[in-house]
């Protein structure tokens, strides 16, 4: 397999990439993520992930031959308000009230670029995510676990919080970081083979 940049410093994103044998290094974008009022939330995720892959790509030397480059953005929306990672604990819990009881949307985009071709494709994963009715010792507890810390909504579904959903529509990977199925099939579309 080919080894490709990642454009995100995600460790959850790396993990899955580690799980599928995918060699990479990560190369962190560095552009200010700040959504044009002409872009929708719900197309926040794209947008976020093509810049990512964008930003990538121009950080290579006019003289280097840019490989595969993969980016990638989730959003939390619930109600057309975009949640994106707590400020502090109070934002954190904030969200967490919030969601209470309630579903919510998960958008994950992934934006790829083929050097080889000169090629940029995106794909986008949408997830509903349904939570129970928080009390304020589970949400006391959840805060303490610190988990809150740099992620989308101040939750991670891949740890404690999972036990406070009561049901998922869509994909786990995605809602976690990186939609292994609309990787695949990005990639494969493109000639790149994750079954080696």
């Amino acid at each position: 397999m080919e080894p490709i940049i990642l454009a995100s410093s995600s460790p959850r994103r790396q993990d899955i990439l580690r799980k599928l044998n995918v060699p990479f290094r990560v190369v962190v974008p560095s552009f200010k993520e700040v959504l044009p009022p002409d872009i929708s939330v719900e197309d926040a995720s794209e947008y976020f992930a093509s810049k990512k892959v964008e930003s990538v790509v121009k950080q290579c030397s006019a003289n280097q031959t840019v490989p595969w480059v993969l980016g990638a953005d989730t959003s939390v929306i619930y109600e057309g308000k975009l949640f994106g990672k707590p400020s502090g604990r109070d934002e954190a819990e904030q969200f967490l009230r919030t969601f209470s009881g309630k579903t919510h949307q998960v958008i994950t985009a992934i934006a790829v670029f083929n050097g080889e071709l000169n090629y940029f494709d995106t794909r986008v994963s949408r997830n509903d995510v349904t939570f129970k009715e928080l009390t304020d010792e589970e949400i006391e507890w959840y805060l303490n676990t610190g988990e809150w810390h740099g992620v989308a909504g101040g939750y991670r579904i891949q740890e404690n919080a999972e036990m406070f959903i009561t049901e998922i529509k869509g994909s786990v990977s995605s809602i976690t970081g990186l939609p292994i199925f609309e990787f695949y099939d990005i990639m494969h579309e493109q000639g790149y083979s994750l079954l080696e």
